[in-house]
């Protein structure tokens, strides 16, 4: 009797079998995700760069130019830095002479450009006053209606009305040679001021004049 079928087909059942696995192991290959590469994206740092406020630098003061007069080694136009004081223009003519009268002048008044700075003599007649000029006198003259052409006197370079000539005390806001006339009578007959307010007991100079001269005016 002839073999069974199994053994009779035995070939092409292998050959089934082996179909049948591999196409269910296509089937389970094409049945997976197809892998993608995961690229990471990262920020990319963007340096900020700090700017430094720009400080415009600050300017630098113009010089004072000032007149350098009377009992000075040299009689001249300085130049000196803003901030000096009197005594630094004197020192610029080169110091005082002999015939310097140093305690009638403030030497550490501070300048102010375009003055004149007149150190007196001893025993100096008609001398002008020792600080005359620049931006404060200026500005008084304009106060008065600007129509004068003296130079009135600034804080500092005070003048003593004890021993002040008449042009001196002409050259005061508001005095003129008439009333500086009776102010050198009225200091003879009186023996001096005592007070700078004793000059309004002259007359012609009451308390406008006063407040405007206050400050220009000593009796030492």
């Amino acid at each position: 009797m002839n073999g069974s079928w199994l053994d009779r087909n035995r070939n092409m059942v292998f050959v089934s079998l082996l179909f049948i696995a591999l196409g269910g192991a296509g089937v389970f290959y094409m049945s997976q995700p197809t892998a993608q590469a995961q690229v990471e994206i990262r920020p990319v740092a963007t340096a900020t760069a700090t700017v430094a406020p720009t400080v415009a630098p600050s300017p630098t003061p113009s010089p004072v130019r000032v007149y350098v007069t009377g009992a000075v080694a040299n009689s001249d136009v300085y130049f000196l830095p803003a901030g000096s004081i009197i005594k630094d223009a004197i020192a610029a003519a080169g110091g005082f002479t002999a015939e310097a009268d140093p305690e009638r002048i403030n030497q550490a008044l501070e300048l102010q450009d375009q003055q004149q700075i007149h150190v007196p003599r001893k025993n100096e007649v008609d001398a002008p006053p020792p600080v005359q000029g620049g931006p404060v006198v200026m500005e008084l003259n304009s106060s008065q209606g600007g129509g004068s052409s003296r130079s009135a006197p600034v804080a500092g370079g005070a003048i003593n009305i004890n021993t002040a000539t008449l042009e001196q005390l002409d050259s005061l806001p508001g005095v003129g040679p008439a009333i500086a006339q009776r102010i050198i009578d009225y200091r003879e007959s009186m023996g001096g001021f005592k007070t700078v307010e004793e000059i309004t007991q002259v007359s012609g100079i009451g308390e406008a004049t006063l407040a405007k001269i206050k400050d220009l005016i000593t009796v030492q």
